[in-house]
């Protein structure tokens, strides 16, 4: 069984201890690097959307055990390594069921490690109730379902994109000043819904403002899940345009355990995209540069790699 141990890093020595209380609703999970010689701490990032499937297999044998288990060996030989989730972390309707029988065996294993967000089908429990008392405070204060912490240099937000009108005010309100504060060298935005996607699902227009705000602040990457397939787009500015200098790259990601579905014709700006495994996106965060790679699980063959730089 998963043991209830938070990772805390003191001097040179790795130092496992019990869970003491909630974690910190803004900053959670809380990573201390080691200590070393090198100017700057590298850090990774396993990331996906539309995971926990159990409906017609158990969760050891879902496709959803097959990503976590990518995950798991990569957080074991890596200890400034975190997950994150990029929305519908079960299925069909994230009832509380599904997070304990088929999410917890299976992308669950590293909760702790792990900065989620929420999806519409989490949002199929009033509230996201099972969603938000799965996760509790590491789905951000006040089950509002948006936060922020810093990896090094870089700053990381998870959104939500689920919210009415009136919360979605609030959150953009709330991220302006996020932003505005924000001295990190690189930021990475995750949520849901995709602003852009050539999949089933398409490009979101209720997002659309969030990721004004994120290219007129020059954020590096936003990932997002909804369609479930792979998806890499060329930088793209505010409106959406390819721009190499100044953009802001999109992986749409939702390949974490969800049947697979057919996608319509690529955007202008779409660079790779495959609906033919699922898999999750690997990225290592340097200090103002990063590098992705896709990892599909054993048995498919498509993969994606590059390297970009902060802006």
């Amino acid at each position: 069984m998963r043991s209830q141990l938070a990772f805390i890093f003191a001097s040179a020595t790795l130092v496992l201890a019990p869970l003491s209380g909630a974690a910190d609703a803004v900053t959670a999970p809380k990573i201390t690097p080691k200590k070393s010689n090198s100017k700057a701490t590298t850090y990774t990032v396993y990331a996906a959307g539309d995971i926990a499937e159990c409906k017609k297999a158990p969760a050891d044998q879902s496709i959803a055990a097959r990503t976590a288990d990518i995950i798991f060996h990569g957080l074991e030989g890596d200890k400034n390594a975190i997950a994150i989730t990029l929305g519908d972390n079960t299925y069909p309707v994230g009832q509380p069921e599904e997070f304990s029988n088929c999410y917890e065996p299976t992308w669950g294993r590293f909760k702790e490690r792990t900065l989620p967000s929420p999806g519409n089908h989490d949002y199929g429990m009033p509230k996201a109730l099972g969603y938000f008392n799965y996760f509790g405070d590491i789905a951000g204060p006040e089950r509002r379902g948006y936060y922020a912490t810093s990896l090094g240099t870089w700053r990381v937000v998870s959104l939500n994109s689920n919210l009415n009108k009136l919360e979605m005010q609030k959150q953009i309100a709330w991220l302006q000043t996020e932003l505005s504060t924000n001295k990190q060298s690189c930021t990475l935005a995750f949520w849901h819904h995709p602003a852009f996607s050539s999949g089933g699902h398409g490009s979101n227009d209720n997002m659309k403002p969030i990721w004004k705000m994120l290219a007129q602040a020059k954020a590096d990457i936003v990932l997002s899940g909804h369609d479930h397939d792979y998806e890499r787009f060329a930088p793209m500015n505010e409106e959406g345009d390819k721009d190499e200098k100044n953009g802001i790259r999109n992986f749409v990601v939702g390949t974490g355990g969800a049947k697979l579905t057919p996608m319509f014709l690529p955007k202008l700006t779409t660079e790779i995209r495959s609906n033919s495994a699922n898999g999750v996106l690997k990225l290592t965060l340097h200090e103002k540069a990063y590098e992705w790679e896709f990892i599909p699980i054993p048995g498919t063959t498509f993969t994606d790699k590059g390297q970009g730089s902060c802006h």
